[in-house]
């Protein structure tokens, strides 16, 4: 007992460790949400993924939130919109749009947050773009457009697409905005604000649950469907939050938002081993020019790759 007690805590002191396996269940979300994707529809994956992980982090975040409940009746509104942002809306059109296009693709396009959160913070907010920066995240949307099109570039003027691509690019602009809107939050501690924006997200789901149940989808009850939601619901959501915050107090936002630029690679060999996907070159093209344009971007300053989470407050809604 007492060695097993020792190798947890040598296990939470190693960031790069941590770090591999918040890569590797975030990457695991859009995998499940594409196998599952017959047995669980995909508004029904996001509601019920909140609810548990509600259930499950609330004792933990409940004097927390009664401590904060003054600075949170303050800031309801943007703690509103980070809810229906972080938690209403991404992850409902990331498991929509695994519908109709491969998890490969849809992991591919989430590499290119950080370039678009780097223009919204320029457009939205005023920050300034150094020159390296704008050469950057032009060069990672190229890669993320080419996904897209599926190295096709003459589908760009036909403008015909792959739903399921389109609805992931939406959610990934709606990450963006939430990213750069989270700057704003109310100093509240982690788990009050994971807590606030978790029930947000699940009051603004649930009519549209309700709507999916009302047009026929329903959960297929089977030991496949529970599986499902029992790993989005702590692998993605719990663990990596835990796993995440506390590689940032190890080695900083910066690096461990660097170091998360595996996700996309871990997931694309997940999605051809168990998926049985295939990557095409126009993938490995796309993703070259995101990680190399993501790098260019945070070259010689604070690494562009760092806004993916921008602080330990920032909960887990990916």
């Amino acid at each position: 007992m007492q060695d097993r007690f020792r190798f947890f805590v040598g296990l939470w002191a190693r960031a790069y460790v941590l770090l591999t396996f918040t890569a590797l269940f975030w990457a695991g979300n859009a995998i499940v949400a594409r196998a599952a994707r017959e047995l669980v529809p995909p508004v029904a994956l996001a509601f019920w993924r909140w609810t548990i992980a509600l259930a499950i982090i609330l004792p933990f975040a409940w004097r927390h939130l009664r401590r904060d409940v003054p600075v949170i009746r303050a800031n309801w509104k943007i703690l509103l919109v980070l809810g229906i942002l972080g938690i209403g809306a991404f992850n409902t059109l990331l498991y929509t749009g695994l519908q109709e296009t491969t998890a490969l693709n849809a992991m591919l396009l989430q590499s290119g947050q950080p370039a678009v959160i780097l223009f919204l913070g320029a457009i939205l907010m005023g920050d300034r773009m150094a020159l390296r920066q704008i050469a950057g995240a032009a060069i990672a949307l190229t890669g993320v457009l080419w996904i897209i099109a599926s190295g096709n570039i003459k589908m760009l003027g036909t403008l015909s697409f792959n739903e399921g691509d389109l609805i992931i690019g939406l959610a990934v602009c709606l990450w963006a905005v939430y990213a750069v809107t989270l700057r704003h939050r109310p100093m509240i501690h982690p788990l009050s604000l994971f807590a606030v924006t978790l029930i947000v997200g699940i009051v603004v789901i649930a009519p549209f649950y309700a709507v999916e149940m009302n047009s026929g989808r329903h959960v297929v009850l089977r030991q496949e469907s529970l599986l499902a939601i029992g790993y989005v619901s702590i692998f993605p959501s719990v663990l990596a939050y835990l796993f995440f915050n506390r590689g940032v107090e190890l080695i900083g936002s910066a690096g461990t938002g660097m170091y998360m630029n595996v996700m996309p690679v871990m997931g694309a060999g997940l999605a051809i081993a168990f998926l049985g996907e295939h990557l095409q070159s126009f993938h490995a093209i796309g993703l070259a020019l995101i990680l190399g344009g993501i790098l260019l971007a945070g070259r010689g300053s604070n690494p562009l790759a760092g806004t993916i989470m921008p602080s330990k407050a920032s909960g887990i809604e990916r």
